[in-house]
């Protein structure tokens, strides 16, 4: 596993000397297990960071290969007790399937255990005193051993060997009262039985494992099923690719797809998955990227057009030029960012890991007392509830609680096409009291279009529309490319001294003269320039309006008109619907900002806004006590969305806005952040639910076990029902349109 070969595959470079190695993890059985993994590993020499995704079972590690090696670190997980593989979405499959196969073969031997113990036991609680005589019991009680031995040596052995490895690490996992209430029944049965005299409990120990067995196998494939979403992406990668070689000739040569490197042609059929990001040559057809944005619809594609792999191609086919493979891919960026979000764990989650970690600790200690007090009350009684007091409570509950909610919401939020980028991100969603918009490019299409040219000082519309796109060759705004598209078949002079200034223009030197192009109150800074009234009149109507002047006055004013998104107004209705407010802050002018928003059905809008005008009002918002959701998608959005307490970008939006958002919107509907909202505080809801249900059930459980109201058997169905109650609770959350 140290071979840069063997590497290749599941471990990506994220610095001069750091590796970080994609790995999934064999014995994961509960959230203690996931706090053991990463506690053990970021103690090692050399590592520096490790997550572990409890419903997933995938674990990201990284480490400075100058201090340690991957092999090192596998070592290091084999001796706690787990095992480690390079990650496969396949292989991860096979691990599931491996999983659930030894799972029902352990219950269905608890099973039958269970019922044939019962047979003798049912007999002896039903005989009359003296009916049954001694040699008769004792048989029953041999048969009884003889069915139980496979029940604890086989179907709970799962139990006694993470109980083992706890206590061998010096901790007091989940497992360890289990393992000790059915060994201490057990060994107390063995002796009754040897000896001839005493109490025997074969039938509890065989109807608590049993019960044990099938709540935790509900919950894992509950759990499992929680995990699908996650995965889809993870499986949505065709293995094979048909690229072209010898194009225009379309000769295919089936390739891995991990061969395929950018620059590559390759022809992606009809009903066939698109196998790296790419530009499509040749072809006119639907695509299907419901995976990635979440939108239903097939969008339309032709030659130029962008194509994303994991999308699937729905009608024609197509030649594509490849651009991005492997982990350069939008789909392995999306991956990375669930991943990132799932490691960060909120405070809630942390403040149930910390009460968790003390919870076992305690109730051996209670049941300990609870036997002494019991031993001396009624000797008879004191070993079976010593065993219901240690079985009845349900750690397991409160340590699922939020993990298997959050895992369930952020699959569901990536179906909708909203991607949970930070760990903090659905629970300050949920509290959110106002969202305010970006203009161009959220609230908007973001493809303005020139619709108006007005050249002034005798110019002519060509030549001034030429030196408009000239300064703005360099840029991605949507203005910028408005130009260049309009001035797309003309010759551009020469430009030099280019200088940008954030959320006003652009400034240059053209044929020895300074020019500025940008907005009007921009323009007019140089020397002798008067903004002229036609300004007012365009932006009266909602227009966006360019100025381009030199130090002699106006050259040209550039009318742009841009369109509402779909989904923009349903959006905005539902938020309000729900009690949230929205506002929109804008670069573009006063007038512009406002008439689209009012389209939008908002009231509260403010044009004219540098960066730092956006980050200040919203500065000024949250000290009035709002939490602030911020939607933007370009660089001028950037410090805003950072000052926010939750921002989300546009995923077709600058790199800058997505790397400082807590989530981002593949589909670009605005819908999709009205729905996540209503997710998160359903998400919350529920991670209050399954809180106070953990939390109830432990209040009254224990005590009636430490009273004797509760036998063995009785606690393993309450343990059980307890952590499949919690999980399945979460998977409303699936469910939920």
């Amino acid at each position: 596993f140290d071979h840069p070969e063997v590497q290749k595959s599941f471990v990506q470079p994220v610095g001069e000397h750091e590796r970080e190695a994609s790995l999934m993890l064999e014995g994961i059985t509960c959230a203690a297990c996931v706090w053991l993994n990463e506690s053990h590993l970021v103690a090692q020499p050399g590592v520096r960071a490790v997550s572990v995704n409890y419903a997933t079972r995938r674990a990201r590690v990284r480490w400075d290969e100058r201090e340690t090696k991957l092999s090192a670190i596998l070592e290091a997980i084999a001796a706690i007790g787990y095992r480690a593989h390079p990650y496969d979405a396949e292989k991860s499959e096979q691990l599931a399937r491996k999983e659930r196969k030894e799972a029902l073969w352990r219950l269905f031997v608890a099973g039958f255990g269970m019922m044939q113990v019962m047979m003798y036991a049912v007999p002896v609680y039903l005989a009359d005193e003296g009916t049954m005589t001694p040699d008769i019991e004792l048989l029953m009680r041999w048969a009884s051993l003889i069915l139980t031995l496979p029940v604890v040596l086989y179907s709970s052995a799962p139990f006694f060997r993470n109980a083992w490895r706890d206590l061998a690490l010096r901790r007091v996992g989940m497992d360890v009262p289990v393992a000790i209430g059915v060994g201490a029944a057990f060994v107390a049965s063995l002796w009754g039985t040897l000896a001839g005299h005493g109490e025997v409990y074969f039938d509890s120990v065989t109807m608590f494992v049993f019960f044990l067995l099938t709540g935790r196998f509900l919950e894992s494939m509950a759990r499992q099923k929680a995990a699908r979403g996650v995965e889809t992406l993870n499986k949505a990668m065709p293995v094979f690719a048909s690229r072209l070689d010898r194009f225009p000739a379309l000769d295919v040569e089936r390739v891995v797809a991990t061969d395929l490197a950018p620059g590559d042609l390759v022809l992606v059929r009809p009903g066939e998955v698109f196998p790296a990001d790419g530009e499509v040559l040749q072809g006119h057809s639907a695509v299907d990227e419901s995976l990635l944005t979440g939108e239903s619809r097939p969008v339309s594609k032709e030659a130029g057009a962008a194509v994303v792999a994991g999308s699937s191609n729905v009608s024609s086919p197509l030649v594509v030029r490849v651009q991005g493979v492997g982990e350069g891919t939008r789909l392995a960026a999306i991956q990375r960012m669930m991943e990132r979000a799932a490691a960060e764990k909120p405070r809630v989650a942390q403040m149930a890991d910390r009460i968790a970690a003390w919870f076992v600790a305690v109730l051996l200690v209670l049941a300990l007392a609870t036997a002494g007090v019991w031993y001396l009350v009624d000797p008879h009684r004191m070993l079976s509830v010593f065993i219901a007091v240690l079985v009845v409570s349900c750690p397991c509950a409160l340590s699922l609680a939020t993990p298997a909610v959050l895992a369930v919401a952020t699959g569901a939020m990536a179906s909708r096409g909203l991607l949970v980028v930070r760990g903090h991100a659905i629970e300050t969603l949920a509290q959110v009291d106002r969202v305010v918009f970006d203009k161009t490019g959220t609230l908007t299409e973001g493809r303005l279009k020139l619709v108006e040219v007005a050249a002034l000082r005798d110019a002519d519309t060509a030549s001034v529309l030429a030196l408009a796109a000239a300064l703005e060759q360099a840029s991605e705004h949507p203005i910028a490319r408005a130009l260049a598209e309009a001035a797309a078949d003309a010759e551009l002079p020469g430009s030099a001294e280019h200088r940008s200034v954030t959320g006003q223009g652009v400034e240059a030197r053209v044929a020895g003269r300074r020019v500025r192009l940008g907005r009007p109150s921009f323009a007019a800074e140089l020397p002798g320039v008067a903004v002229p009234d036609q300004v007012e009149a365009w932006c009266r109507q909602g227009s966006t309006v360019v100025a381009l002047a030199d130090e002699q006055g106006w050259l040209a004013l550039f009318r742009l008109d841009d369109t509402l998104r779909e989904g923009a107004v349903e959006a905005v209705a539902e938020l309000h619907r729900d009690g949230i407010e929205t506002a929109v802050l804008s670069g573009d002018a006063p007038q512009a900002a406002q008439q689209m928003a009012g389209r939008a059905g908002i009231t509260a809008a403010e044009g004219g806004l540098s960066p730092e005008d956006k980050h200040s009002r919203v500065k000024a918002m949250q000290a009035q006590g709002l939490v602030v959701a911020m939607v933007g998608d370009g660089v001028n959005d950037a410090p805003v969305l950072a000052q926010a307490q939750v921002s989300i970008a546009m995923g077709q939006g600058a790199d800058l806005a997505r790397a400082q958002s807590d989530l981002v919107l593949l589909g670009n509907n605005p819908l999709g952040v009205a729905r996540g909202v209503r997710l998160a505080r359903m998400t919350q809801r529920i991670i209050r639910q399954n809180l106070a249900w953990a939390f109830l059930y432990n209040v009254l459980a224990i005590p009636l076990a430490m009273a004797g109201w509760v036998t063995p058997w009785m606690a393993g169905i309450g343990m059980s029902l307890s952590s499949l109650l919690v999980v399945l609770n979460a998977l409303r959350i699936q469910s939920d349109e």
